[in-house]
């Protein structure tokens, strides 16, 4: 199964998630086995080859601009105490840089960190023309297991964006990686998440031989993808010290024109603070 190409968003937010019609639930194959523990380790082990193979075929060409950023995440512009306050933000997993980009362009108080798993991505944000780095720093990381703060000083960032990243980490180190963003995050700010649901079309559509646990799942170009529950990922940010603030589907449906189809998509958009001093003690 290929990788669904972003969107553009403007919908409604839900609490309940998206119910299975009778047709998907009968589905073929809709309980199925999962892929051996072999290929599970050895996936696990060229995580970041395929991610670099994923850029090195799209280049940047695959994921649009996300202009919606704004539009959908007020605290972008929201969380500063004066007009002027410079916002620094940590963009973990940015690709190729369709979400700070914009963001740059259109806000000239923002520093932006931006890392990424894949050593290619990184080095196509540093390759774009926009890419200054007296407003940017661009950097590899691993957030399961490389210090953030080696790049990153300690609770520094005002706001973190996590969009589309964390689904493709292995949902036994998804713990991990928030522990370290959590690190360089200001007590009071803010992380903005946006990532696959469960029951979205992309999690349907997968055929025999792609599961890797229970919502988890393994693309044909070996990337793999988590499929979120709003009640998963409040227990993992809560287990990491972060508090829920928002946290809610978000249901469309796109044509699929190749397909000729008009599709449901799900994904889970929410926002979670870290406590400030006085309310941690």
């Amino acid at each position: 199964m290929a990788l669904l190409r972003d969107a553009d968003f403007n919908s409604t937010p839900t609490k309940k998630k998206r119910a299975l019609t009778r047709e998907e639930l009968d589905r073929p194959g809709a309980d199925r086995a999962l892929v051996s523990e072999f290929k599970q380790l050895k996936l696990e082990r060229e995580a970041q080859k395929n991610w670099d193979l994923f850029y090195k075929r799209n280049s940047t060409n695959f994921f649009k601009d996300r202009h919606w950023t704004t539009r959908e995440f007020e605290e972008l512009r929201a969380c500063r105490q004066f007009e002027s306050q410079r916002l620094v933000l940590l963009e973990a997993g940015c690709g190729v840089g369709n979400c700070i980009f914009p963001l740059l362009e259109d806000d000239l108080n923002i520093f932006v960190y931006a890392c990424d798993f894949s050593p290619r991505a990184v080095e196509f944000v540093k390759q774009n023309p926009l890419y200054c780095p007296e407003r940017c720093c661009a950097f590899q990381c691993d957030l399961t297991k490389d210090d953030l703060r080696e790049h990153v000083p300690e609770s520094s960032v005002d706001v973190i964006t996590l969009i589309f990243v964390l689904s493709a980490v292995h949902p036994d180190k998804m713990k991990l990686a928030l522990q370290n963003i959590n690190r360089v995050l200001k007590p009071g700010g803010i992380v903005l998440f946006r990532d696959y649901g469960l029951h979205d079309h992309a999690m349907l559509r997968f055929k025999a031989g792609s599961k890797l646990g229970e919502n988890f799942y393994v693309r044909q170009d070996g990337t793999r993808s988590y499929f979120f529950s709003k009640e998963f990922l409040a227990e993992l940010f809560e287990e990491t010290g972060l508090q829920s603030v928002a946290n809610d589907y978000v249901l469309r449906e796109t044509v699929n024109k190749k397909e000729g189809l008009c599709v449901p998509r799900v994904f889970l958009q929410s926002k979670f603070t870290k406590p400030s001093q006085s309310q941690s003690s």
